[in-house]
């Protein structure tokens, strides 16, 4: 992985969320779950770039606990518009498997971090 894979990662992947609402049907059940999957699936990117400006190692762990929890959430919703089969696309394809591993990544780091003694 080059040095900013995650960073630009996380960005595209917040890009991709605003895309994949925009696609969305327009109704009060979409209009919830737009604004909760805008809030969460930015927030991965954010907070990555903000752990990765961390003082100190405790700062960076809260930090990554924050983008994990963001991630883990922005897959259940993207898990409920699939289920409702509100969009059906290569869109939502790619976020689902790209959420998958990011909170796979965000979980590993943290097992790692969590293991060494800082």
């Amino acid at each position: 992985m080059k040095k900013d894979d995650l960073k630009d990662r996380t960005f595209k992947f917040s890009i991709d969320v605003i895309d994949l609402v925009e696609l969305l049907p327009k109704s009060n059940a979409t209009s919830v779950i737009s604004y909760q999957i805008l809030k969460s699936g930015t927030s991965v990117g954010a907070n990555y770039r903000a752990a990765k400006r961390a003082r100190s190692n405790k700062e960076f762990v809260a930090k990554i606990n924050i983008v994990q929890e963001e991630a883990d959430e922005t897959l259940f919703w993207l898990e409920v518009i699939e289920a409702k089969k509100w969009v059906k696309n290569k869109v939502l394809e790619e976020l689902l498997k790209e959420a998958d591993e990011l909170t796979a990544i965000f979980t590993s780091t943290l097992k790692t971090m969590n293991q060494r003694k800082f």
